[in-house]
């Protein structure tokens, strides 16, 4: 185990190698930067002073050189003005935009965005696996029935509508907050029982929210899984022996039916930060996706990028993470990279 989780992290640091420069190109492809896009402003305006100041920002940070040596100087395999000083340094940048170092502007939003998404992960879980397990045990009863129009809303129903709708009635009904990460006399102020209250509290719509969609999906696709292993011969074998309903459908059948969702572990928590960039401007709440957005609309480089990067780098994560659980939850997936299959 120790000796795969190696290599893998091996290949995923090349990989991550590939990705920041595929990254760095792309972002790159607009013409100008942030700097170029005010530079070209001021010269309209004359304002000598700020360009003199943009000027020195552009030759500071290496946006003045070939875009090749730009991405060296940003991870940090060639010297800048001030030496080795890029992302392998733990020097992510700055943001002309915020006028911020990016590392500060990143640190304010990851928390609340990695809370917000691993209590919607829990939410997703929780409810779709009982939902979906029970759909499939109980079809075409109206447990089944429930489910699917559980499933169908939470499907068809757009994010951005159903975070208005509970924003309006669930303010209005039971008073839940709107919009905002917390109550504003909590901001700045350090961590107590009465804010971490405050941040629960204003956490419940956009878990629903977010979560809504893929509950729904992964409930459904859970159903289907789960029929399909029950109608197979080795259930009714365990039947046949004696083996109590309840013990025949989660020792075996459930645990070959949740690979699949194992399986998007991997992908599920990068897709919750991006996909919830438009319920985060709705609701106002200080996610890393409205930062990742108008950095991309600014050609702010390196705070994009950086952010763009640490999804990447989030997505091998959760796709090891996902591997090893894979192995632990079905015993015929070996992780030698020898030839699979049930023995």
């Amino acid at each position: 185990m120790l000796a795969y989780i190696l290599r893998r992290c091996v290949t995923m640091a090349g990989t991550l190698a590939v990705i920041s420069v595929l990254i760095f190109a792309i972002i790159n492809l607009p013409e100008g930067n942030y700097l170029t896009n005010q530079i070209r402003e001021l010269m309209a305006t004359g304002e000598q002073g700020s360009i003199a100041k943009a000027q020195f920002l552009l030759a500071q940070y290496s946006l003045d050189r070939p875009l090749w040596e730009q991405y060296l100087v940003w991870v940090g395999l060639w010297p800048g003005p001030d030496g080795f000083s890029g992302m392998l340094q733990g020097n992510f940048g700055y943001s002309f935009e915020l006028d911020r170092q990016v590392y500060d502007v990143v640190a304010e939003a990851m928390w609340f965005t990695i809370g917000l998404n691993l209590v919607v992960v829990l939410f997703v879980y929780l409810t779709a696996l009982p939902l979906g397990a029970l759909a499939a045990v109980r079809a075409n009863t109206w447990i089944d029935y429930l489910a699917a129009l559980i499933g169908y809303i939470g499907l068809a129903t757009p994010n951005f509508l159903l975070a208005l709708v509970l924003m309006y009635y669930g303010n209005k009904a039971v008073g839940l907050p709107i919009g905002g990460g917390m109550a504003r006399e909590f901001i700045d102020q350090p961590m107590s029982l009465e804010k971490f209250g405050s941040i629960m509290l204003h956490m419940v719509a956009p878990v629903v929210v977010i979560g809504t969609a893929g509950m729904a999906g992964m409930m459904r696709r859970l159903r289907a899984n789960l029929l399909d292993e029950l109608g197979k011969p080795y259930v009714t074998t365990a039947a046949a022996k004696g083996v109590s309903p309840t013990r025949a459908v989660i020792k075996y059948p459930l645990r070959m039916a949740l690979n699949p969702f194992i399986a998007d572990i991997g992908n599920l928590l990068p897709q919750l930060i991006s996909g919830s960039v438009l319920v985060s401007v709705v609701m106002s709440l200080p996610t890393i996706g409205p930062v990742l957005l108008s950095a991309l609309r600014s050609q702010d480089i390196f705070l994009s990028g950086f952010i763009l990067l640490f999804v990447s780098a989030l997505t091998l994560v959760g796709m090891l993470i996902s591997d090893i659980l894979l192995a632990v939850v079905d015993p015929r997936i070996r992780l030698s990279g020898k030839a699979g299959g049930a023995r």
